[in-house]
Formats: C-alpha cells, structure tokens, sequence
C-alpha cells in the first residue's frame, strides 16, 4: 500500500485534536502555505489542514524554496485562529520546533533533532526540517496564522547544491520512514503545544525554556545574522519573548529577525 497522505488515513489517527475534520490533500500544488493563507482569507475553520505529495513553488522564509520531491517529505500548512496578540507568533513558531522535535523522537528514540532558531530542525549539523509561520493580524489581534512545516523524511538524494546543507531522516537512519505515522504524531504534537500555550499560564515559558534544551546553537555559539553581519558574537539565550539574543564586541543585543549563520 502507498505511503499517501491520504485524509481518509490520516482523520482517525488524529481524533481528539483539532485537525481532524478539514484534511485537504494534493498530489501536487504550488505551495501549502500559499493556498492556506488564501483558504484562511475566505473564512477556512481552524484546524484546517493542507497536505501535498509535491509542491512546485515550495516556500521557505524570506526569498527561500523548499525543494520538495515527490511523496517523500511531509509539505503540510496549518490554520490556526489563536485568541492571542501578533507577538505570541514567534513562541508559535518555536512551539512547532518542539513539535517536530516530539514527533520524531516518537518514532525513533536514538534521534534527537537539534533546534535552530527559530524555525529549522538539523540532524548532525545538516537541515532536514524548515517551518514557515505567515499571519494576518490587527494591531492588537490575530485574525489568523498559517503554520508551514517542511520535513524531509525519505529522500535519499538532494541537487548537488543542497547536499552540503540538507538532509533526511531516512538518509540518517538508513531506514524508511512511514510518513503517515510521523505526519500523525506531529500534527498530535502540534496540537497539544497549541492547545497548552492557549491555556496554561506558564505555557509561554515553558516553550522558551524546552526550546533551548533542544537547542545547540542558542547559548556560547559564535554566529553572524546573514541580513546583518555587524551582528556577531556568542550567543546568549532567548529573551522573555523569544528573541536570539548575542553577545557582540558592543554588548548583548538582540536579534528580531534574520538568518543566523554558524562560524
């Protein structure tokens, strides 16, 4: 039996959260991010979800693709309608880390992705997961946010230009992966960050603070910010809002946006 990410599969691997009545699937699409955001502004319900078997216009942050082959990765866009300010969208995006983190570990114990802020998941160095966080908000108020979550699962090769930077979990095992099981106990993970940060207290802290446990680039790591390369040192942490914060020749200064690279 193929390994499709078929609604029908998915649905009962996924009941008690919010993702389990709005499955839509795609053999083929230009980008999940792009038709969620485009669902979402026509009134699609939270919880919807958005998977494909190949993107051709795959989206990463900033001007980047996401080089997505044929039914072996997970492409998957979420929609979700916090009752939260446009700030908890970082802590949103470091929470999906942590969910991505949970569910592969689910899977495979021996494997511990490593985090890097804040929204790429690394296997010995090399990337293997990329999350896309896109909003539509008032001032004060989220309308809605979409949550793109990349993972390159079975691939067994890259173009030769993503070779030195991308990998797989199949190409870290050395085994096949069932997407169908990863895909479910991630979007299970995703829902109980989401579920926590919309109702316990301590849920914004908690993410901070298990973020960087699983993380082994956000404290003594000497990094440039690509966008910015005067912004360099060690760095030093999160702040209380989830931004990297670094240890330059000027002083501690924080980073609110940008690519960090490792020296």
């Amino acid at each position: 039996m193929p390994d499709l990410l078929m609604p029908d599969v998915l649905a009962p691997l996924l009941k008690g959260t919010i993702f389990t009545e709005h499955i839509h699937h795609y053999h083929k699409i230009g980008s999940t991010n792009t038709t969620a955001m485009e669902a979402a502004a026509a009134g699609a319900v939270e919880g919807t979800v958005f998977i494909a078997e190949q993107q051709s216009a795959g989206r990463g942050r900033g001007a980047n693709t996401w080089h997505s082959e044929q039914s072996t990765g997970i492409y998957c866009s979420v929609i979700l309608r916090p009752a939260l300010p446009p700030s908890a969208v970082l802590v949103l995006t470091l929470a999906t880390g942590l969910a991505v983190h949970a569910a592969v570990q689910q899977i495979d114990l021996h494997l511990t992705p490593d985090l890097k802020w804040p929204n790429d998941g690394l296997l010995h160095g090399k990337k293997f997961c990329g999350i896309l966080t896109e909003m539509n908000a008032e001032a004060t108020r989220v309308r809605y946010i979409v949550v793109g979550i990349g993972i390159n699962v079975n691939h067994t090769t890259f173009p030769e230009e993503l070779r030195p930077i991308a990998t797989s979990l199949r190409l870290m095992t050395g085994a096949e992966w069932s997407r169908v099981e990863l895909c479910a106990a991630l979007l299970k993970s995703l829902d109980r960050e989401y579920q926590s940060l919309l109702k316990q207290p301590d849920a914004h802290g908690s993410i901070l603070r298990r973020f960087q446990e699983r993380s082994s680039s956000v404290r003594g790591k000497d990094v440039y910010i690509e966008e910015h390369p005067e912004l360099d040192g060690l760095t030093a942490g999160l702040d209380e809002r989830g931004f990297l914060q670094i240890r330059t020749a000027r002083g501690l200064e924080t980073v609110l946006s940008g690519t960090v690279r490792f020296r």
